[in-house]
């Protein structure tokens, strides 16, 4: 397993040599927290970053698997569209934006804007969300283990919202649905995948009251 110190070092140099060392096996990166756009367009492989990470890590993320063992900063896994991106603390604003495919796992809160316009990932935050989660998400799913800040979904178009605690305020366009028994199997087995310890059956969805929420 290859480690890369990257203090003192600047970010097309650590991406350089980082994409560089990417030939099958982990690649660890060190003290990266002044890097912003850390391992920005993967393709394949495994990063761990070990402490803290910058903003938009994972940016544009085409298939490769990202660990941080601490917390990340703004806009993580914006725009990725396969892969996995897996933070072991919390997020700052904007976590998960425009994604088209792939997974992101937080495992602490993640802050106000987080998947704003999913476009078809999976994304799962085990603590609490912000303001304007879920805004404008047109598909894929959106999993909160804990509670969510104002305008929960706000006009959300197509996609489902997941959450087990409760919300200041639910944002326009949503519609609350009973969970079937296919919703509480397929969080079992996002949960046992990412080892999230949540009761699935707890949960309550949210859906879009209307796909043409703009034109009513």
């Amino acid at each position: 397993m290859k480690t890369i110190d990257a203090k003192s070092k600047d970010l097309k140099i650590v991406n350089r040599t980082l994409k560089q060392s990417l030939n099958g096996h982990p690649v660890v990166v060190k003290h990266a927290e002044h890097l912003h756009g850390l391992a920005a367009g993967l393709q394949h492989g495994e990063l761990i970053v070990q402490g803290h990470a910058g903003d938009y890590l994972g940016v544009l993320n085409a298939g490769a698997t990202i660990r941080v063992t601490r917390n990340a900063g703004r806009y993580v896994a914006d725009n990725m569209t396969a892969g996995t991106v897996i933070v072991e603390g919390s997020t700052d604003y904007g976590a998960a934006q425009y994604c088209y495919g792939g997974t992101v796992v937080v495992r602490g809160d993640a802050g106000d804007f987080t998947a704003t316009m999913n476009k078809g990932a999976t994304i799962i935050v085990c603590g609490n969300v912000g303001d304007e989660a879920g805004t404008y998400m047109l598909k894929g799913d959106l999993i909160v283990v804990g509670n969510a800040g104002q305008n929960f979904a706000n006009y959300l178009i197509r996609g489902s919202v997941y959450i087990s605690g409760t919300w200041q305020s639910l944002g326009h366009n949503t519609r609350v649905e009973p969970m079937t028994a296919e919703d509480i199997a397929k969080l079992r087995a996002y949960f046992e995948t990412y080892h999230v310890e949540s009761d699935p059956a707890k949960f309550t969805k949210i859906v879009a009251a209307s796909e043409k929420p703009f034109y009513n």
